[in-house]
């Protein structure tokens, strides 16, 4: 049986990936290393100011990267890129990655997704405990750092309290091609500022009444330049803070002040944040210039996106999967939710490697599905126990049982290898007897050409048991068959000297009646039928595939009477299986499909 690999706790550490891909983020971490550009940092042990890094010791984190999520949801396959890359740049350059909560937002965070996120990325295999420092983090506990940066903007002539309306903003804003109108407030004086910025903070004024803006350029050709908003008021119970505040900084404006406190080094974003580097410095430089922050400051680096085809990852979309009732969680093993995916069976190394494998450019990349199945099957080959299992079963009777063995009762005993490459695993043992559980479809009263399995007169093993040639059927009164029947060969047991006396071109996997287990097993599939099940402003319900779970009662060797949740097997001939890690118990086992054996699909 297979289990997932723990969390490498070595400082900065996780697990090593299978190979290393060269991308642009390496030769520039390289480059920096190289030139000795942080070199000369100091680290005061904990998030902080200017002064507080000062007073601190040369940092021992060569380098410092950090995975911020907003925690408004469950984290999914495609967090799964940044969470590597963070990570892995970080490990591999003897640097510390920061796991930080973005938490700027109190309408949509929860604790609930606090705790998700917490155990998804440990989950995947990585730690942020470093040089005896847990680096976990969260944004508002900056808060206060964050409304003094705002104060200090203000005295400088570099914000100010703006009270047009939302629409109005919006429409003097400009676009690509119109400059914009400056605000009719964008003169007040400091003081008068820091009067409107207070009277914000004070909880008289309605949510929307009035936001703090940057003062820069109106004209400027990049909009994100046109005098950002830093503070909305928002009279919401934060999951952290509660209802200390009810002034909220901007992501925008809190993101790169949190990189400074943390000294983060590299501050690696996705491409759309491309056009918020300029405003990331800008803000940074500011704040350096007042003292308020060291350099070298945080420098912003963008990667392209990673795609995965068959799945939508839109936080609203999975949402409405869930609320919808399509699916029946955020951990329904059809989600591509990284709950969703441990449930299902994939393995942290597996979404590691694809990760890992797809590298990193300046582009957004298309990554088909079938990449991460075969990362799957590539992880799960060399240690998945294997087993037999019949998933449409019909029963067939060894009619002459008795008249070889003596008894109808006798149980032959028989062993397969717990994994055919892996010795040290032993010997998983089960027992042939007078009837036993086969496919359904290994049984053809007219044979298709080609067909070699069992037909009337014709010869196949049960595979590690005994040749039996098939002598027909019963049915039942619409025709469907309710019994094959067979007789054994004698002296045709696998292992024995005459286990080659008979020649067949068929072998069939089976589980003996008397000591098969009774479980259930979901067959999983793609949710969607289409690549991009949204592409193009479609209504990802319209592609919605109908088959993507189907729920059958299946008979299993007897060793997996004892598999526990989450252990994965191979049931031959049929795929990777994995017991369900909230529905599977003693006595009442549930398997979940994780993927076939091979991709029949082409892609």
């Amino acid at each position: 049986m297979a289990h997932d690999t723990p969390p490498n706790n070595a400082p900065g550490n996780a697990a090593k990936p299978a190979a290393v891909v060269a991308n642009f983020l390496r030769g520039i971490i390289e480059r920096d290393l190289e030139a000795g550009t942080w070199a000369q940092r100091r680290f005061g042990g904990s998030p902080g100011d200017g002064a507080h890094h000062a007073a601190g010791t040369p940092d021992p984190a060569r380098i410092r990267t950090r995975f911020p999520p907003e925690p408004n949801g469950y984290l999914h396959v495609g967090h799964a890129k940044s969470i590597c890359l963070n990570f892995g740049l970080a490990r591999d350059y003897g640097g510390v990655c920061h796991l930080r909560f973005d938490d700027t937002n109190p309408e949509k965070e929860e604790q609930e997704y606090v705790d998700a996120i917490v155990e998804a990325v440990h989950w995947l295999g990585f730690d942020w405990e470093a040089n005896g420092t847990s680096h976990l983090y969260y944004a508002s506990n900056y808060f206060d750092f964050m409304l003094r940066a705002a104060e200090a903007l203000i005295d400088a002539g570099l914000a100010y309290v703006d009270e047009q309306s939302a629409e109005a903003m919006r429409a003097n804003r400009g676009d690509f091609t119109t400059p914009g109108t400056n605000s009719p407030f964008r003169d007040r004086s400091p003081a008068d500022n820091r009067a409107r910025f207070a009277e914000m903070q004070s909880g008289t004024m309605p949510d929307g009444a009035a936001v703090l803006r940057a003062k820069i350029d109106m004209a400027s050709p990049n909009i994100n330049l046109r005098d950002p908003a830093l503070y909305r008021i928002k009279h919401a119970t934060h999951h952290n803070t509660g209802d200390r505040f009810c002034v909220y900084p901007m992501y925008a404006y809190a993101h790169p002040i949190e990189d400074a406190l943390e000294n983060i080094t590299h501050s690696i974003c996705t491409l759309e944040f491309e056009d918020q580097r300029p405003w990331y410095d800008w803000l940074l430089e500011r704040l350096a210039d007042m003292g308020l922050l060291n350099r070298p400051l945080p420098r912003q680096y963008e990667f392209g996106r990673l795609n995965l085809s068959y799945v939508v990852t839109s936080k609203r979309k999975l949402r409405e999967l869930v609320d919808e009732g399509i699916v029946e969680g955020w951990d329904d093993p059809r989600m591509p939710t990284l709950f969703g995916m441990r449930r299902r069976g994939y393995t942290p190394a597996s979404i590691r490697a694809m990760a890992d494998g797809s590298g990193a450019s300046k582009t957004n990349i298309w990554l088909d599905y079938s990449v991460l199945e075969g990362c799957l099957r590539n992880d799960l080959e060399g240690q998945a126990a294997r087993a037999m299992a019949v998933l449409d079963p019909v029963p067939l009777a060894l009619t002459n049982w008795a008249e070889v063995f003596g008894s109808s009762t006798h149980v032959e005993p028989c062993q397969a290898p717990a994994h055919p490459q892996r010795p040290e695993l032993g010997q998983r043992q089960f027992g042939l007897g007078e009837t036993v559980w086969i496919e359904r479809d290994d049984f053809a009263e007219v044979p298709a050409k080609g067909f070699f399995r069992l037909f009337p007169g014709n010869k196949v093993r049960l595979k590690y048991g005994m040749v039996i040639e098939c002598t027909g059927c019963e049915k039942d009164a619409a025709g469907q068959v309710t019994k094959v029947l067979a007789r054994v060969v004698p002296d045709t047991k696998s292992g024995t000297p005459g286990a080659d006396a008979v020649k067949v071109k068929g072998t069939i996997t089976w589980v003996g009646a008397h000591d098969a287990v009774p479980a259930t097993v979901n067959l999983y599939d793609r949710l969607f039928t289409e690549a991009q099940p949204d592409a193009g402003g479609r209504d990802f319900r319209e592609v919605l595939n109908p088959d993507s779970k189907r729920v059958v009662q299946a008979w299993l060797e007897p060793a997996l009477a004892g598999a526990q949740r989450e252990d994965r097997f191979q049931f031959e001939r049929h795929g990777y299986f994995v017991a369900d890690r909230v529905q599977h118990a003693s006595g009442a086992p549930v398997f979940n499909r994780i993927t076939t054996l091979k991709d029949s699909r082409g892609t």
